[in-house]
């Protein structure tokens, strides 16, 4: 896939917003620089005797709206750059959910498959060490992202709360159930994306009984997106992860596809199935496709060749800001990332809530509010759109930045 910098579509999404929004050029400013930036080298002994180090980042883009908020990844691809744009989308995805948050993100450039569970374990606790004074439950609060899950969020919260000496389970969200983490999160951010779907193809005029769905990307999100449209009738046509994808044109089972990957760790060779590339998948014929894996694998270079009449994306930033305006060109309606996987960020802002009181909620408390919320926000977004007569991709950063606009005014930034 083409490789794009990730910060160079915030600058113009930024752009395009003061544009419309008439913005005052002192806010266009702010808007484009994060507030902080923290980079740190993390010394580890591996395994093997060895020690290797590995560089660390948090960046801190806004707390206009509330302290930061913002998930930690481990990839062997993750820069500046990318965690950069990553933060940003966290500040404007909060502010499109009408959420008091602001914007974070982390990362360690790693290889976690090649890793041991006692070297992820020294790797998070001493990342955690070493920005320990840069987070905290009224600062900036961390959670799971890509390769990164409910263990490293325990060890992040047990390291911060040994530092302290007493629990802090409010200092980091998507943890374990038994740790004080929130019913419905581990599947949170694929439910908002079903959701999403749902209220797009409504709008759309698409039935979902019988929909075709193609879902790239089989990770924590894309599985549960799958497997929730499923349940609404949707038929699912085709599955990937890392190594390439799956094909079954009258529809395959969701779970049994969950249950092989977790057995085998791949979703090649599952049987009945044609297998295909992540490319191919991106471009087969579907009413509803969602690109839930890394970001720019729709460009300006495959954009023209989608066949799904909605793209939901699962991941951020999955779609290139030029391949989104082709898109819209050609009639696909697309939700953008900030509100189509802003489930798993609205389950956190919840878990922080049962956190901060000490209580805790059943899954179905957790699902309704979800679910209000997530049907607002499109909502919202869609009513921007009709407004200004643009995407929906342009209406949510339109949404987003004149909400964090409006708040610097209101402080005299």
């Amino acid at each position: 896939m083409e490789k794009l910098n990730p910060f160079d579509t915030i600058l113009k999404q930024i752009d395009m917003a003061a544009e419309k929004l008439k913005l005052d050029p002192s806010i266009v400013e702010r808007l484009k620089h994060p507030r902080k930036i923290i980079i740190v080298s993390i010394p580890i002994r591996m395994d093997d005797g060895r020690v290797k180090v590995f560089t660390g980042y948090r960046v801190q883009y806004d707390m206009t709206r509330g302290p930061c908020k913002g998930g930690i990844r481990y990839h062997p691809d993750v820069n500046l750059d990318e965690i950069k744009a990553l933060a940003a989308w966290m500040s404007w995805k909060c502010a499109v959910m009408d959420i008091p948050y602001g914007g974070a993100k982390g990362g360690v450039a790693c290889n976690p498959k090649e890793m041991s569970r006692g070297e992820l374990e020294r790797l998070t606790r001493a990342y955690t060490a070493m920005i320990i004074d840069e987070i905290g439950p009224y600062k900036d609060i961390p959670a799971p992202d890509v390769y990164t899950d409910s263990q490293a969020m325990a060890w992040i919260m047990d390291t911060y709360s040994q530092f302290k000496g007493y629990p802090v389970p409010e200092v980091v969200t998507g943890k374990p159930i038994e740790l004080g983490g929130s019913e419905g999160r581990e599947e949170a951010t694929g439910r908002g994306v079903a959701i999403c779907a749902r209220e797009a193809a409504k709008h759309v005029g698409i039935e979902l009984r019988g929909a075709r769905v193609v879902v790239q990307g089989f990770g924590n999100v894309g599985k549960f997106a799958a497997k929730l449209l499923q349940g609404m009738g949707c038929r699912i046509i085709a599955l990937s992860d890392s190594r390439g994808g799956i094909y079954k044109e009258s529809g395959l089972d969701t779970l049994a596809a969950i249950e092989y990957k977790n057995r085998t760790g791949r979703l090649s060779g599952f049987q009945g199935c044609e297998e295909i590339t992540n490319e191919e998948l991106l471009e087969l014929e579907c009413e509803i496709l969602v690109p839930a894996a890394l970001e720019n694998q729709i460009t300006e270079t495959n954009a023209d060749k989608i066949k799904a009449k909605i793209v939901v994306e699962g991941a951020n930033g999955p779609v290139s800001f030029g391949a989104r305006k082709i898109l819209h060109q050609r009639g696909i309606f697309v939700v953008p990332d900030i509100l189509a996987n802003a489930g798993g960020v609205t389950v956190s802002y919840f878990e922080w809530i049962q956190n901060l009181r000490r209580e805790h909620w059943t899954e179905k408390e957790v699902n309704q509010r979800l679910e209000e919320k997530m049907v607002k926000a499109f909502n919202d977004v869609l009513a921007l759109a009709k407004q200004y007569n643009v995407s929906m991709a342009d209406a949510a950063c339109l949404l987003a930045i004149r909400r964090i606009a409006d708040a610097m005014k209101k402080l005299s930034l």
